[in-house]
């Protein structure tokens, strides 16, 4: 898997953009995404843009699977599709069908 993040980091957001991802209980997801969008509840997926060329995904392995299922997606298929979801984040996109273009174009390049 961290070989096909790591092409599809390099695809989207270029092999010279500093990325570290991290799974994450989703006690501490939930953290996150209490203090950066205040929602207090967990999530699957948060990326952060720490620079143009700099990013951090954070990913709930827990809430992944169960969003896998009502995307009628398998687990290790959804995973890739939330990462190239962060990883469209990273590259300064915001939920819109421009998004959606991209995400579904960098899907069908990696069989998503």
């Amino acid at each position: 898997m961290d070989r096909q993040f790591k092409e599809i980091k390099n695809k989207i957001l270029g092999k010279d953009y500093d990325l570290s991802w991290a799974f994450i209980t989703p006690k501490k997801i939930q953290k996150l995404n209490l203090i950066y969008r205040n929602q207090d509840k967990p999530t699957d997926i948060l990326s952060f843009p720490l620079s143009k060329t700099e990013g951090e995904i954070y990913i709930c392995k827990s809430e992944t699977r169960k969003m896998a299922k009502d995307f009628d997606r398998t687990y290790d298929n959804f995973l890739l599709f939330l990462f190239i979801h962060g990883c469209v984040h990273l590259k300064g996109y915001d939920h819109g069908s421009t998004m959606e273009r991209i995400e579904a174009k960098f899907r069908k390049q990696f069989g998503v």
